[in-house]
This record gives structure tokens, sequence and C-alpha cells, in this order.
């Protein structure tokens, strides 16, 4: 019974970051790679993907040390880990994916001071242990990533008609320039973040009636 709910912990664990308390439309974290990154759907999954690895590793790492970090030096110890891992990503991505490392720029280093992968140092691994933290780190990150990849998809279709570079609206489109700017980024951002929230709290009130039914 106590594995079952440990199982169910952990399931809720994961799935809050993807939706509940997803990290870009619902806690509105990490707003500036959101908005600069995502101009392309490749561009979005690759920053979603490396900040995911980010998360999973670093939540593992500072959850095995937190009963050995002095409350004094937490933050720039946690910062020390993050960085540990986000060089080991920066060096993979230039030798593996150098096009990808090239297109996402500065964002990469910039995964350090991401405040999605800090908050969770602070707010879950320093205070839960290594399998639950990974958990965490696993649903904020795929959480991030969706969120990523959904706007950079809406933006390069709609911005130049295709989506992973796959040409879907044919030759004769017009592509509507203004969305891969700045001020697109704000508008896909701004919308998204509007349904997703409609769509949670309308989820969110038909569970309390459900609730309230039954009690």
């Amino acid at each position: 019974m106590s594995e079952n709910n440990e199982k169910k912990s952990l399931g809720k664990v994961f799935f809050n970051g993807i939706i509940p308390e997803n990290p870009t439309f619902r806690l509105v974290l990490g707003t500036c790679p959101t908005l600069a990154v995502t101009t392309s759907a490749l561009n979005g999954l690759g920053m979603g993907a490396a900040a995911t690895f980010v998360l999973v590793c670093s939540n593992i790492a500072i959850s095995l040390l937190r009963k050995f970090i002095p409350d004094q030096v937490r933050i720039p110890a946690f910062i020390v880990v993050i960085c540990t891992f986000v060089t080991m990503v920066q060096l993979l991505m230039k030798a593996f994916l150098p096009s990808l490392d090239e297109s996402l720029g500065i964002f990469i280093p910039l995964i350090v001071v991401n405040c999605i992968i800090l908050a969770r140092a602070e707010a879950f691994a320093s205070k839960n242990g290594p399998v639950a933290s990974a958990f965490d780190g696993l649903g904020m990150g795929l959480g991030f990533t969706l969120a990523l990849t959904l706007m950079g998809s809406i933006r390069e279709l709609i911005g130049n008609g295709s989506v992973f570079g796959w040409n879907l609206l044919g030759a004769s489109y017009e592509p509507m320039l203004l969305i891969v700017l700045a001020s697109g980024g704000f508008l896909t951002f701004g919308l998204l973040m509007g349904l997703v929230n409609l769509i949670v709290k309308k989820f969110e009130r038909k569970r309390a009636e459900k609730e309230a039914q039954a009690a």
C-alpha cells in the first residue's frame, strides 16, 4: 500500500510541472529564453532539452548534497552545481550539435542563472530525496520543453510557413514576419498563457464541483 502511495506521489510530482505548475505558462519563469529562442520549433526543443538535462542532474546532485551544504552558502553552492552541468551540456552541443549551439548562442550558458532551475533547487531538491527530485526536475523540464516547442512551432508556422523546417503551407503562403520578431514573441506568449490558464481553471472548477457533489 505504501509503495502504491509512493508511486502516486511521484506521479503527482512529475505531472505537476507539466500543467498545474508549468514553469512557462503558470509560474511565468524563464521568460527571457522563452521569448528569445522560440523563433523556430527546433530551437525551442533544443533549449528545452538542454534545460531538462540540467534540471534533472542538478536536482539529483543538490538533493544528495543537501545535508552537507551550509545554509549560509546554499545559493552559491547551488549555482556551482548547476554551472557544472551547464558546461557539460554546452560542450556536448558544441561537439555533436554545432548548428543548434550556434543558433541558441548565449542562452545555453545563461541556463546557469535560469530562475526555473535555481527555484527548483531551492524549493524542492534541497528539501526532498534524490528520486523525488529527479521526478520534479523531469516534470518541470518536460513542461518547459513542451511550452517552448509549442511556441516555436506556432511562430515558425505563421512566420515561415514551416514546422521543424518542413514546409506545411506551400509556396503560395505569404509569411507573417512580425510573429518571429520580439513583438510576435510577446503576442504568442501572452495568448498561449491566457489559453492555458483558462483551460486549467476550467478543469479545476469541474474537479471542485465533483468533489463537492461527492461530499
